[in-house]
């Protein structure tokens, strides 16, 4: 049985977390992250702590985060998406492919049109550019307002002309 009141001060501080995040103070936020985690790890706890390690480039620490994430919820779509990204950054493109698939096949995923986004990085930066276009296309039929994948796909389609 969960013990109610570490849950609530897991959220208490995963709360914290997240709004020391969203105002740029990373590196207390990360602290905050860690708080909730030991008082009840949740995959959206870790996810987040991984991403708050990334923009530190930490990105070995932050897929290790998401992948803890995923051992405790495996339908959770986004840290399969931020691994993929943090793959990006790190230039290991067929790597990304894979965790960037599996978030697309999430159950639990929102915003769902990311990782098709993701995608079209990843196929741009490997040249194949009919590829990018169509998984930029993607992300727009999902989320028609997602201004990076319009800028994208106007971007390669200037190219490809």
């Amino acid at each position: 049985m969960v013990d109610k009141d570490k849950l609530s001060l897991a959220a208490e501080y995963f709360n914290k977390g997240y709004e020391l995040h969203l105002s740029g103070n990373i590196k207390e936020a990360i602290e905050a992250y860690k708080k909730s985690i030991a008082y009840f790890p949740t995959p959206k706890a870790h996810t987040f702590l991984g991403w708050a390690f990334s923009l530190y480039g930490k990105f070995s620490e932050a897929i290790e985060e998401c992948k803890i994430a995923i051992e405790l919820d495996p339908n959770f779509g986004n840290p399969y998406n931020d691994i993929g990204t943090y793959l990006i950054n790190l230039g290991e493109y067929n790597d990304a492919i894979y965790w960037l698939e599996k978030a697309i096949a999430a159950q639990d995923y929102e915003p769902r049109h990311y990782p098709y986004f993701n995608l079209g990085r990843v196929y741009e930066k490997k040249g194949d550019w009919f590829t990018a276009r169509k998984y930029y296309q993607d992300a727009l039929n999902i989320n028609p307002n997602y201004e990076l994948a319009k800028k994208a796909l106007i971007r390669l389609t200037a190219i490809m002309n």
